[in-house]
């Protein structure tokens, strides 16, 4: 048991970072869940419509 204090303080090390990073649970800022996912797809559909009207962008340049 010549160990036993690292162990223990290698324990408490690795508890306080796993508090600190809050094991992945998201930032939601206000909203609920439902907000959130909405909000999430908002924005995810107007990235997809910028990137269909470059894609349309190119393809005319390439027509002419």
């Amino acid at each position: 048991m010549t160990r036993g204090n690292q162990r223990e303080l290698a324990r408490a090390k690795n508890l306080k970072k796993q508090q600190k990073q809050g094991k992945g649970k998201q930032d939601l800022k206000g909203m609920s869940i439902t907000q959130k996912k909405e909000s999430d797809a908002a924005i995810m559909r107007a990235k997809q419509e910028a990137a269909a009207a470059k894609k349309e962008e190119t393809a005319a340049a390439g027509k002419k």
